[in-house]
């Protein structure tokens, strides 16, 4: 069993986007740590815990999620175990019978800060190398199977032959199968934090909510919430906010961004992207920058003449 350290610039994870893969999130958990609670419907930053997680593996070309049916923010394959409750790797099972890419991405639903970045990660750690799977370890160290790729190939052969030796995969442990796997580890503390008591969930709550992360997970819930899928340049939308601010009234800071929001989507035919949205942007802020020029050429030809006054009119 390896580790994988990923390389090069921070966008060196894009390399694994063309990689066709499936996803099989796990959703069907008792949750005993949370009072038996419906935990994929828990709320952390305003989205449904599987919301979240199903928004890290939107690239996949199928997503079956393993649980009984429920309102998601995108459409999935619903999957159940026979009989339901059988434990992750009767899930798995069921989970993989609607497959058919050769990489299949397996993820709980209960992964607050998993992103599609780490999901690329795995995927190209899997792609590197000649192991079974690539999976996430926590801070501790500890491996985390439900946040991992996996060749699609290796799993269907140790479950069948699991399947075979116990004659069937219920009440199996994780460790049956990622024991007889071939193994790359990938440390990410943070992507494999999972909240399986109220304590994990309210240290989640509060995580997001810190200056480095809460702009970029209000704009995902916000997208989430309005069925947008956009990608949006923040650092943009703030300096035309400034600039609107500054140079007309403060009330002109929203209702700009909403406005250049507006002509991004009318552009194009209604088909317009986050180019739309910069160039719409480029306008309103160069408007907004004349308007300051404006008022500040008005504020100093209406200031006072400090030049002395003499001549018989003076005084």
């Amino acid at each position: 069993m390896t580790a994988y350290e990923p390389t090069g610039a921070p966008g060196a994870a894009a390399a694994g986007h063309g990689v066709m893969y499936d996803a099989v999130v796990l959703a069907g958990g008792a949750a005993r740590r949370l009072g038996g609670v419906d935990k994929p419907g828990v709320s952390v930053g305003g989205r449904p815990l599987l919301d979240r997680v199903l928004a890290a593996c939107a690239d996949a070309r199928t997503t079956v999620v393993v649980a009984g049916p429920r309102p998601t923010a995108r459409p999935v394959t619903w999957a159940r175990e026979d009989p339901p409750g059988g434990g992750p790797l009767a899930a798995l099972g069921a989970g993989l019978r609607h497959t058919s890419a050769e990489s299949v991405v397996v993820l709980s639903a209960d992964l607050p800060f998993l992103d599609e970045a780490t999901v690329l990660r795995l995927l190209a750690a899997l792609r590197d190398g000649d192991a079974d799977g690539a999976l996430l370890t926590d801070a501790d160290g500890r491996d985390q199977p439900l946040v991992a790729a996996y060749r699609a190939s290796a799993l269907r052969r140790e479950l069948d032959a699991l399947a075979e030796q116990h004659d069937g995969l219920t009440g199996l442990p994780l460790r049956r199968l990622t024991g007889a796997l071939d193994l790359t580890r990938v440390p990410d503390p943070v992507a494999s934090f999972d909240c399986d008591t109220w304590d994990d969930i309210a240290t989640a709550r509060a995580r997001i909510r810190e200056h480095g992360h809460v702009l970029d997970e209000w704009i995902s819930a916000v997208k989430d919430e309005l069925g947008i899928d956009l990608d949006v340049d923040i650092k943009v939308l703030l300096d035309l906010a400034r600039d609107a601010a500054h140079g007309v009234a403060r009330p002109a800071a929203p209702l700009t961004t909403f406005l250049v929001g507006y002509a991004a989507a009318q552009a194009k035919g209604g088909e317009g992207g986050p180019e739309a949205v910069a160039e719409a942007a480029r306008k309103a802020a160069a408007l907004a920058l004349r308007w300051a020029e404006e008022a500040a050429a008005a504020k100093s030809d209406a200031a006072p003449d400090d030049t002395p006054r003499t001549g018989p009119d003076a005084g």
